[in-house]
Order: C-alpha cells, then sequence, then structure tokens
C-alpha cells in the first residue's frame, strides 16, 4: 500500500488530532487513515445528510440559528 507524507503542519492542527486519537483510543496514523479515507469515500448527498443530522441534534437541544443571509446582508450595509 502507498504511504503519504505531509510536511509543515502547524503545530496547534498536529496536537488537535493527537487529541482527537488519543480520544479514540488510535495511533495518530490510525486516525489520520481513517480521517483520510472518511473524506474521500464521503460524496455531497452523503455530506448533507451528515449536516442536516447535526442541525436537528442542535435544533432538538434548542439552540436557535440566525439567519445568516439577512446576517451577512446587514454587515455589508454597515
Amino acid at each position: 500500500m502507498p504511504d503519504v507524507l505531509i510536511r509543515n503542519i502547524d503545530e496547534k492542527t498536529l496536537n488537535k488530532l493527537k487529541k482527537r486519537a488519543e480520544r479514540n483510543n488510535r495511533s495518530l496514523q490510525a486516525e489520520l487513515k481513517i480521517l483520510l479515507e472518511e473524506e474521500a469515500s464521503m460524496n455531497m448527498d452523503e455530506a448533507k445528510d451528515m449536516v442536516r443530522e447535526i442541525y436537528e441534534k442542535y435544533k432538538a437541544e434548542g439552540r436557535v440559528f440566525s439567519d445568516s443571509v439577512k446576517d451577512i446582508r446587514e454587515d455589508r450595509d454597515r
């Protein structure tokens, strides 16, 4: 199987990835492999479904979402 080498990763990014791997009881390499495989396999419909699920979860928790288009227009009008 081919290898991939990524150079010059920001220290903060690397630390976040290490913490994520630790939370999932994986090595950094295993965590990165899973992240890459998931990202490469996700199509647009799956991504939309994932966003919808997150939105519904937050909505069920009572979180309120503002109208982002309205917010952007207000910012531009300032």
